[in-house]
């Protein structure tokens, strides 16, 4: 039990030089929120996602992601919060923080990004590194010991483990939250067959009567407290979700092209909190990757170039180009009507009718009243003329 315990302490001594803000260890065990899954599951409320409807079972225990599992080491990692979360005196970085000068950021963002995505790289691999490293000490510890880093894509119920291991709470929203880091947090989770001393805390639902997210979510997404339907979230729709976005959602997600943060920014335990962010996550670019103009002319050889490593990536130029498209829509950008008219002779039939949305919405702010497409061609590009 002492070595146990040393193992522990060692571990969580390097988990905080490498980063990880947050440390709980909680024995392996049926997740809590597993009947909840199957109830949320069966509600539909998951869109397209089916990779989890496929492996349902799996997300039971941990057993399903390392056999024989005994502890689960819980890690979280903060990133930069969104700008409008901040008080007004707090420094806001651009592309030159990485280099270690702070400066205030001057231009007016085009667009908003989930901030998780304003780094210089996809924060997977970033964690999956650092716990790798946690991993060889604890085989280095325990010689011969099975140890597998996940990182939010293997089936593990990440928000409920770490709850039991005493990092924060589930809130309203559905994000842990913590007193001191609010919810902007990457959480990981280090699963071994060594039993190792885990932590028995009591963490309180300090979300009171509170109900800012809630009613903040810009498309009503949570049909109760920690209750999130995936399909009308705007995060979803601009990052999962492949196909063409429902008018009636497009006309509600304001000018979000990846992500949204809107439920984090109204948050109260978000408005304190000035963590020590690693130089990888900190905001870089921003004034490039807001630029709908940036999106929309930009081809498949740059956009590999450019994002191949970051989360961007999942969603790929279509899905960016897509979301750019709605957000030029709604913030009536008349000057980049030449772009959208652009996607009107895609092949992606997507693409095409979002520009048809796109270009309608231009049209009525322009015209109040009138529908109608100010091309040379309109019969061309009306949805009649789509093919079934």
């Amino acid at each position: 039990m002492i070595a146990s315990k040393l193992a522990r302490d060692q571990l969580q001594r390097n988990a905080s030089q490498l980063g990880f803000s947050l440390f709980g260890i909680v024995q392996a065990q049926p997740s809590p929120g597993f009947d909840r899954l199957i109830e949320w599951l069966k509600r539909g409320y998951a869109g397209t996602m089916s990779y989890i409807q496929k492996r349902t079972s799996a997300y039971e225990h941990p057993n399903s992601v390392l056999a024989g599992c005994k502890s689960v080491v819980m890690l979280a990692m903060p990133y930069a919060p969104n700008p409008s979360t901040m008080p007004s005196k707090a420094i806001r970085f651009d592309e030159q923080e990485c280099g270690g000068i702070e400066t205030v950021v001057t231009f007016a963002a085009e667009s908003k990004l989930g901030n998780y995505a304003s780094g210089q790289l996809d924060y997977h691999d970033l964690l999956r590194h650092r716990l790798n490293q946690l991993s060889s000490l604890l085989e280095s510890m325990y010689p011969g010991s099975k140890n597998r880093g996940v990182v939010d894509t293997a089936p593990l119920m990440e928000r409920d483990f770490a709850q039991m291991a005493g990092l924060g709470w589930i809130g309203k929203n559905t994000l842990l939250l913590n007193r001191e880091l609010g919810s902007y947090m990457f959480l990981a989770a280090l699963l071994t067959d060594v039993e190792l001393a885990a932590d028995d805390p009591f963490v309180a639902d300090h979300c009171g009567t509170c109900t800012a997210c809630l009613d903040a979510c810009p498309t009503s997404a949570f049909v109760a407290p920690r209750v999130l339907n995936a399909s009308r979230c705007i995060s979803y729709l601009t990052i999962e979700y492949r196909g063409e976005i429902a008018p009636e959602l497009s006309d509600q997600m304001a000018d979000w092209i990846f992500g949204c943060d809107e439920c984090q920014i109204v948050c109260p335990w978000n408005r304190k909190r000035q963590p020590e962010i690693a130089p990888e996550l900190k905001p870089i670019d921003m004034k490039t990757k807001t630029s709908l103009e940036h999106w929309l002319s930009m081809d498949e050889q740059t956009f590999r170039e450019l994002y191949r490593k970051t989360p961007f990536w999942r969603t790929r130029l279509p899905g960016m180009q897509r979301n750019a498209m709605i957000a030029a829509g709604n913030t009536n950008r008349q000057d980049l009507r030449m772009h959208v008219e652009r996607f009107a002779t895609s092949e992606d039939q997507v693409l095409v009718r979002t520009s048809i949305w796109c270009l309608r919405k231009l049209d009525g702010n322009k015209n109040p009243g009138s529908p109608r497409l100010s091309l040379a061609d309109e019969a061309k590009f009306t949805e009649d003329a789509l093919p079934e």
